[in-house]
C-alpha cells in the first residue's frame, strides 16, 4: 500500500468532546466481537456523522485496534476536501465498484498507524446500485477479516436510501441525531428502515448539544468534571489539592485538610495543652485566660437566647 493521506488536525477537540468519543469507543467495544462492521448514518445532512465517523475511527486505532474507515457517502463526500490533506486527486470507492480501479489503488494509509481509509471517489450516476452490488458486499466481508473494525460513513438515510443498502452487509448501525433539530417521528422512521435491512441498531449519538450557561448538559458536565478556574482545587485543566500538585498547591492542600479536621469533643477540650509549636516564635498563652474568655462567650450566647 503506497497511497498516503493525512487527516486535518488543525482543530483540536476540547476535553469533554474527547471524553465523549472515549465513552463511545468503550460502548462499542462492549457490544462484543461480533460487531465489527458498523455503518454510521443520520436523518438529514449536516448532523456531524462524518466528523463522528472519523473521530471514532481515530479513537479505536489509538486503542490498538486495526481500523478501516470507508467513506461511502458517494453523493456528497467532504473527506477529500475538508477532513484530509491531499496534494492530488484521489481514487475511491466509486472507481473500485465501477471497475475503474483496483483494491490497492483506493487504499490509503493515514498518520495513525492502525487506521486506513477509503475515499468515496467521484460522484457516480448510480450510487444505490453500486452500494447494493456483490462487489461492495465482498469488499465489506473481506475487510471484516483483515480489520478489527470497519467503520462505514453513509449518506443520510432520511434523504436517500443508500445507508439501508449498506446496512444489509453490516453487523450494526449507529444513528447520529442533532439535538433540537430532528423530530422524534423522523428518527423512528430512520431506525425502522435500518431494521428492515436486518441490521441491528446499536444506538444513537445525540450531537450538537448546546452547552450554554444554564443548560442541562452544561450543568451536568460542570457538576461532574468541575469548573476549571485559576486557584481552584477541582476541575480538569487545573490540578490543585486533587490530583497532581505543585509544592505551593501541596501547602494549600495541607491547609484544607487541617481546616476539615473534626472539632474536639468536650472531654478533649478540657485536655487541650495549648502548646505553641517550637518552630514558630510566639508569646506564651495564658490557658486560664483563654478558658475564661470561652466561658464568657458561652454565657453571652445563652443570655441572648433567653
Amino acid at each position: 500500500m503506497s497511497n498516503i493521506t493525512s487527516f486535518n488536525e488543525q482543530k483540536k477537540l476540547n476535553y469533554s468532546v474527547r471524553e465523549a468519543f472515549k465513552s463511545l469507543r468503550t460502548n462499542l467495544l462492549f457490544c462484543g466481537d461480533e460487531y465489527k462492521t458498523i455503518v454510521i448514518t443520520s436523518c438529514v445532512k449536516n448532523e456531524g456523522k462524518s466528523t463522528i465517523s472519523i473521530e471514532l475511527a481515530k479513537s479505536l486505532s489509538l486503542a490498538e485496534k486495526k481500523v478501516l474507515l470507508i467513506d461511502a457517502d458517494l453523493r456528497k463526500s467532504v473527506y477529500a476536501s475538508t477532513y484530509t490533506i491531499n496534494s492530488q486527486a484521489v481514487l475511491g470507492l466509486s472507481e473500485y465498484l465501477s471497475g475503474q480501479a483496483d483494491y490497492d489503488s483506493i487504499m490509503y494509509k493515514t498518520q495513525y498507524e492502525n487506521l486506513d481509509l477509503i475515499f468515496a471517489g467521484a460522484v457516480p450516476p448510480n450510487p444505490v446500485e453500486l452500494l447494493s452490488s456483490k462487489k461492495f458486499e465482498a469488499l465489506v466481508r473481506e475487510s471484516r477479516e483483515k480489520y478489527d473494525y470497519v467503520i462505514i460513513d453513509a449518506a443520510p438515510l432520511g434523504a436517500v436510501i443508500d445507508a439501508a443498502a449498506i446496512a444489509s452487509f453490516c453487523d450494526g448501525a449507529i444513528m447520529v441525531i442533532s439535538a433540537n433539530e430532528i423530530r422524534c417521528r423522523m428518527a423512528q422512521d430512520v431506525k425502522e428502515q435500518l431494521e428492515k435491512s436486518d441490521c441491528k441498531v446499536l444506538g444513537a449519538i445525540l450531537n450538537k448539544i448546546p452547552l450554554k450557561a444554564g443548560s442541562y448538559y452544561n450543568n451536568y458536565y460542570r457538576k461532574y468534571y468541575g469548573k476549571p478556574k485559576k486557584g481552584g482545587i477541582y476541575g480538569y485543566g487545573h490540578y490543585g489539592a486533587y490530583g497532581y500538585a505543585s509544592d505551593d498547591d501541596q501547602k494549600n492542600q495541607n491547609v484544607v485538610l487541617a481546616n476539615n479536621t473534626p472539632a474536639p469533643t468536650a472531654t478533649e477540650q478540657e485536655n487541650l495543652s495549648y502548646e505553641i509549636p517550637t518552630a514558630v516564635e510566639q508569646t506564651p498563652v495564658d490557658k486560664d485566660a483563654v478558658l475564661r474568655s470561652i466561658k464568657k462567650g458561652v454565657k453571652k450566647k445563652a443570655a441572648r437566647k433567653h
